[in-house]
């Protein structure tokens, strides 16, 4: 006979577990890839307006050029830059390293480092 629902355990979650950098870097990659997503539509958009003639290609690259399409942008190349990063560190964990919690640590906060540097770096090379 099955416990009624109000006395069975319950599996411990969010609310139980305090917030450690691997469970944020995790949940960050989850985040950057609906954020590339973003970026694929993105792309298809532009290419749809470069398809669709020279007025319809004006009006997208005003749009990304102004400040919330800059911003976007920023994000889409962060969030690139943060799955790169997380897809290494997985790399590394998969041939068996990295997994103190020191280096575990260390290595999250390098995704986000690179994550903040890439499109820095990238808007920097394109302005030179």
């Amino acid at each position: 006979m099955a416990a009624p629902p109000d006395t069975r355990p319950l599996s411990p979650h969010l609310q139980v577990w305090r917030p450690h950098m691997t469970m944020v870097a995790s949940i960050s990659n989850r985040f950057a890839g609906v954020g590339l997503m973003v970026g694929a539509f993105a792309l298809v958009a532009w290419l749809w307006a470069l398809a669709a003639g020279p007025e319809d290609f004006a009006n997208f690259s005003a749009l990304v050029k102004s400040i919330p399409g800059q911003g976007v942008l920023f994000l889409i190349v962060a969030a690139a830059g943060y799955h790169f990063a997380a897809g290494i560190r997985h790399l590394v964990w998969d041939a068996g390293r990295g997994f103190s919690p020191k280096v575990a640590d260390l290595t999250g906060w390098g995704a986000f480092v690179f994550a903040v540097l890439t499109p820095l770096v990238i808007w920097a090379l394109a302005g030179a």
